[in-house]
């Protein structure tokens, strides 16, 4: 079996706090039930905090947890920032300046040791990274195909639409999407991923359920990672 187009996918949200770091976790651990050596990978982080010293990013630790294939940490992750704020600006403080071409080098590295590459992106598809590139830029650089989170809350259908056509307007395919249900009582929530069904340009590969504590392993059950490989 094979991936298409590619050995990787590229997550991204409608918005940070959307699911992300679970969709991928839970993308790795199916890729592990298949048989492949699964790895994840988040270039940028941001709002780590200090433990013995050195910086501590639980999304990252998440994606290590889950993956299937041994891989040097230092390249699941190449920038790290203590503040949660937007990654451009935590670099700015910091001194730095996150470069794209160090991030490529990274994933390059880490393909040599997988069968399959999880990158997650940082926030939104369009967050700044510097003063010139956003993460779009980073999935076109990487030329993977995407995976994108709805979060389903109100005002979903537009950040959903939106962030579709941004990433269709980086020459990216849309691969699937994942519709995780964020507010317990949204209303009418099956009414509008219907309306995503009807306007998305790819299949919706898994409907989580609202879940105080979700857990990774569990949501791999409902992903149908058929729609992601192909014989």
């Amino acid at each position: 079996m094979a991936l298409i187009p590619a050995a990787g996918l590229f997550v991204t949200g409608t918005d940070t706090g959307v699911g992300k770091t679970l969709l991928s976790c839970a993308l790795l651990h199916a890729f592990a039930a298949r048989g492949l050596r699964a790895a994840g990978m988040k270039p940028v982080a941001a709002g780590a905090r200090r433990r013995n010293g050195e910086l501590f990013n639980e999304d990252i630790e998440q994606l290590r947890a889950a993956g299937s294939a041994a891989v040097d940490e230092k390249l699941i992750n190449v920038y790290s920032f203590e503040p949660p704020i937007a990654p451009h600006i935590a670099a700015r403080l910091a001194g730095i300046e996150i470069k794209l071409g160090s991030i490529d080098r990274a994933y390059r590295r880490l393909a040599r040791h997988a069968d399959i590459i999880v990158v997650e992106g940082v926030g939104g598809f369009c967050v700044p990274l510097n003063e010139r590139e956003d993460t779009g830029d980073l999935a076109a650089l990487l030329h993977l195909p995407v995976v994108l989170v709805v979060g389903m809350r109100l005002g979903c259908l537009n950040h959903a639409l939106l962030t579709a056509a941004a990433i269709e307007a980086r020459g990216l395919a849309l691969a699937a999407w994942v519709a995780n249900q964020l507010d317990a009582e949204m209303t009418h929530a099956a009414d509008n991923i219907a309306a995503l069904e009807e306007r998305l340009h790819a299949p919706c590969l898994a409907r989580i359920p609202f879940q105080r504590a979700p857990q990774s392993r569990h949501i791999a059950e409902l992903i149908d990672i058929d729609v992601l490989l192909a014989a």
